[in-house]
């Protein structure tokens, strides 16, 4: 098993320096561990990673759906009989 002593650890360095110095240097069954306890804290931390911004109303999805209605009924003409 890989050990890494807190002197090793230093706070300043970036996801990035700890990813190249020390994660790369794992095997694939440790670096997949490794991700699995990462992913699994930020769940039971129940962050809100999720930019609100970026996610759709209620508004906007009635509208998305009158829009695709609208547009499917424009291909049939009142002949045809849509399933």
């Amino acid at each position: 098993m890989f050990k890494i002593g807190a002197k090793d650890l230093i706070m300043s360095k970036t996801a990035q320096e700890i990813y190249s110095q020390i994660v790369r240097n794992l095997p694939p069954t440790e670096r997949l561990r490794l991700a699995n306890l990462i992913l699994n804290e930020l769940v039971q931390q129940n962050l809100s990673i999720i930019d609100e911004s970026d996610t759709w109303t209620e508004e906007d999805q009635r509208d998305l759906v009158a829009f695709s209605l609208q547009n499917t009924a424009s291909f049939f003409d009142d002949s045809e009989e849509i399933l």
